[in-house]
């Protein structure tokens, strides 16, 4: 069954914030980019009022989100084992908040080619739309984290980027909200060196 794709509606999407803990910050490269990525992207769901869903993967051990980061609007802040963000926890408030399922997911975090891709197939076999935020994501590898995207796609997510998904937001420069917005865009997101379908060529880089 094809998913219907359609312009995010604040209303009918939910944000999905996966795993963004201190101890992986080592790691990960490009981590303080993807942080202010990602701050851009929370701050921006919470003007809009964007219900939110945090997990962090077996804090005990990894620890909580960043410090960076204010989760404090989420509907949900859970710790799991489980690979994927979709537990029973996390179904119980997806179904209090929608009274059943959300039209759009708006997921992202780390690792791509682990949480993130499991989270997002189990919401495909759920018949919800998939909204991949690619400059929001990362993996101890970039290979990784860019193959995963490309699988991800291949399995009909949406690849998108935190600004693609704030305006698709917003829609209208008359919106209530886009004064509060605007401030959070003024600066442009910080470069992830995403690569093209896998092929390992940063975007924008000429071949030779």
């Amino acid at each position: 069954m094809a998913l219907r794709r359609c312009h995010l509606n604040p209303k009918k999407t939910l944000f999905l914030l996966c795993d963004i803990q201190e101890k992986f910050r080592p790691a990960m490269p490009l981590f303080d980019n993807m942080i202010k990525n990602v701050d851009k992207l929370t701050r921006a769901g919470k003007a809009l009022d964007v219900p939110l869903i945090v997990t962090e993967h077996y804090p005990e051990k990894l620890g909580k989100t960043v410090a960076q980061l204010d989760v404090s609007h989420a509907k949900l802040v859970s710790g799991k084992t489980l690979f994927s963000m979709f537990t029973p926890e996390v179904k119980a408030v997806i179904k209090d908040i929608f009274n059943d399922k959300p039209e759009d997911v708006v997921l992202y975090g780390l690792e791509s080619h682990i949480c993130v891709e499991q989270t997002a197939i189990d919401l495909l076999e759920q018949n919800i739309n998939v909204y991949i935020v690619a400059d929001c994501c990362s993996s101890r590898l970039n290979q990784d984290r860019d193959l995963a995207l490309d699988r991800l796609r291949q399995a009909g997510c949406v690849i998108t980027t935190s600004e693609s998904v704030i305006f698709d937001l917003v829609r209208d420069k008359n919106n209530p909200k886009f004064d509060v917005v605007r401030k959070l865009v003024n600066q442009p997101s910080v470069d992830m060196e995403l690569t093209r379908n896998g092929s390992g060529v940063p975007a924008g880089s000429a071949k030779l």
